[in-house]
């Protein structure tokens, strides 16, 4: 899902679809939006899709709906329409985000959803407004449900779309209260947008059964290492030249390390201790090993730098 903000759009961009020959789907503006939705929602359901040429989710959602939409074969409409080209209809219907769907009949909206769903929610929801209901966006879909949901979670965050991310982990979380992965999902998009606390208190919403799971963990982890202050403008390159001056400054080394961790250079974190464990492995009682560790239970065990990390020390300790 992708925000619109007032000072501009984002940075990404994707081009704009083709127009489609399909005589189930057209595109709509502010002249027509009134008979191509309104009145035609009172002869068969009308799905309208929200976009802008530079919404790169918007590009995964609406080949999938127009494929569902086809497959009805006249029992379900679709219009899309440019928010770009027609802001007042966005503003009237309180567009916040897009992607943004909703399904429209007897002239009135009677469901909706925001953000790229995975395939089989988008499929039931069509089918479902095809057979008379009032789409099926929020359908219950038990273990392989929340799957995709969850899969769909984790791309939205990876790809930096903060938003989408936590709006799918809530939504797995209101079918599944406390679901482990659900609930570190979220907590790692708050730790994503700069909310700390937020992420801390989050955590606290597993089941149970889930506090020891591996991905909550992994949280915990990481909210241990954003304890400390961020790095002072500077820092960073005073402490490259006192190890400069003394490569056995121990201590420096260690607090060069923190201070990448804390502006975001993991990489350089994790090589700054594991040169400090090769200088010295028992220093500050095995200090770099222990803040090691750390490391690699917030990035968690199929991350490549975890294995690749572990595989270092090893070799160091062992060698």
């Amino acid at each position: 899902m992708t925000l619109i903000g007032p000072g501009g759009r984002p940075v990404t961009s994707a081009p704009a679809p083709a127009p489609s020959d399909s005589p189930h789907i057209k595109e709509s503006g502010l002249e027509t939006f009134a008979a191509d939705v309104l009145d035609a929602s009172r002869a068969v359901p009308v799905i309208v899709d929200f976009w802008a040429p530079w919404c790169g989710p918007c590009k995964t959602l609406g080949p999938m709906l127009e494929a569902a939409v086809n497959a009805a074969n006249g029992a379900v409409k679709m219009v899309k329409v440019n928010i770009d080209d027609n802001p007042e209809i966005a503003q009237q219907l309180r567009i916040q985000s897009i992607p943004t769907v909703y399904a429209f009949k007897n002239g009135q909206p009677v469901d909706g959803f925001m953000g790229a769903l995975p395939e089989s929610q988008i499929k039931a929801f069509v089918a479902n407004l095809a057979d008379g209901g009032e789409g099926a966006a929020h359908d219950h879909g038990g273990p392989e449900h929340t799957a995709e949901v969850l899969a769909v979670a984790d791309q939205a965050l990876a790809s930096g779309d903060i938003a989408m991310a936590a709006q799918a982990y809530g939504h797995v979380l209101q079918d599944e209260a406390g679901h482990p992965a659900a609930v570190a999902g979220l907590a790692r998009a708050y730790l994503a947008g700069g909310d700390v606390e937020r992420a801390r208190s989050t955590l606290q919403l597993v089941r149970p059964d889930g506090a020891q799971d591996p991905a909550i963990k992994a949280v915990e982890a990481e909210l241990k290492l954003r304890e400390g202050p961020a790095p002072e403008s500077g820092e960073i390159a005073a402490l490259r030249a006192k190890l400069e001056a003394d490569p056995k400054d121990h201590q420096a080394r260690f607090d060069l390390a923190n201070a990448l961790d804390a502006a975001g250079d993991r990489d350089g974190a994790l090589a700054e201790l594991l040169e400090l464990v090769r200088r010295d492995r028992k220093w500050n009682e095995e200090a770099a090993r222990r803040q090691l560790v750390t490391l690699f239970e917030a990035m968690g065990p199929t991350d490549p730098r975890t294995q690749e990390g572990r595989r270092k020390l090893s070799s160091i300790l062992f060698s």
